[in-house]
């Protein structure tokens, strides 16, 4: 059964730079797009983030750029997400997600990705 599990939430002051972790288990992350999500209560689950399947492509939503970045370590079978410059509209439950089509370019829609993983909380004070 695949597996994916976050890790690196918690509650971080504004301006903190934590870096969350996605380990996969049954699922070679560089056979897949990899994406990150969040959803902050009452609110839809939205983008953040994702990296095409051969790590050629990332996209960003708008209120992330310069200040996320998706990477991944195919040793380690390991997506992370970092974050720098958190800011308290940031708080959310963060998801990791695999996009099993080896495309070009990444896919937004969280409908379009097969896997997901529990999510962690980041809560960001102000």
């Amino acid at each position: 059964q695949v597996q994916l599990v976050e890790s690196g939430g918690g509650l971080v002051h504004s301006g903190g730079s934590p870096r969350l972790s996605c380990a996969a288990s049954r699922l070679t992350v560089s056979n897949y797009a990899m994406g990150w999500f969040r959803q902050a209560p009452g609110k839809e689950r939205e983008f953040v983030a994702a990296l095409n399947w051969n790590g050629a492509a990332t996209y960003y939503t708008d209120s992330v750029k310069g200040r996320f970045t998706i990477s991944r370590d195919n040793a380690k079978n390991t997506v992370y997400l970092q974050m720098n410059s958190l800011k308290p509209e940031d708080t959310a439950v963060y998801y990791c997600a695999a996009d099993r089509l080896r495309l070009r370019n990444v896919r937004v829609g969280a409908g379009q990705y097969d896997y997901w993983g529990p999510g962690t909380q980041v809560t960001v004070s102000s």
